[in-house]
């Protein structure tokens, strides 16, 4: 995998990630391939907060290892980039607002989210399993 794809991952993503059992489930996929480079993270302090408070909630019973694991290996090989204030675009959760501003900031990043109904539709909002057939027409 010689070329790199930018991405924001939507916290859904992560989530969806750390609590499957499927070992080719399309989210844990995405978050492999963080982890081994063809994915790099694009994040800014507010995507580090929001992911640090969703994924410690009680519900998901995730391992704080495996959550610091994953803040660690993002901060260590992704982008840490402003917001692109964007006008003029409807998002259902105001929430969201901040991963598509971070997006805005690299041009050929990508938007991977499993909730893509609460963006905008444009070509860069992905689903996990358009991520990786993307990924898969660049190897």
């Amino acid at each position: 995998m010689g070329n790199k794809v930018y991405a924001v991952i939507d916290t859904n993503v992560i989530v969806s990630a750390l609590i499957s059992t499927k070992p080719d489930s399309y989210p844990l996929t995405v978050l492999s391939y963080v982890y081994q480079g063809p994915i790099v993270p694009v994040y800014n302090d507010e995507i580090l907060a929001e992911y640090r408070d969703v994924l410690y909630r009680d519900k998901f019973h995730l391992k704080s290892e495996d959550i610091e694991n994953a803040l660690e290996t993002i901060t260590e090989i992704g982008l840490n980039l402003k917001r692109v204030p964007v006008q003029g675009e409807i998002f259902p959760d105001p929430k969201d607002v901040m991963f598509y501003e971070v997006k805005m900031s690299k041009d050929d990043a990508y938007l991977v989210t499993g909730n893509v109904k609460h963006y905008p539709q444009k070509p860069f909002v992905v689903t996990p399993r358009e991520m990786i057939e993307i990924l898969n027409g660049k190897q």
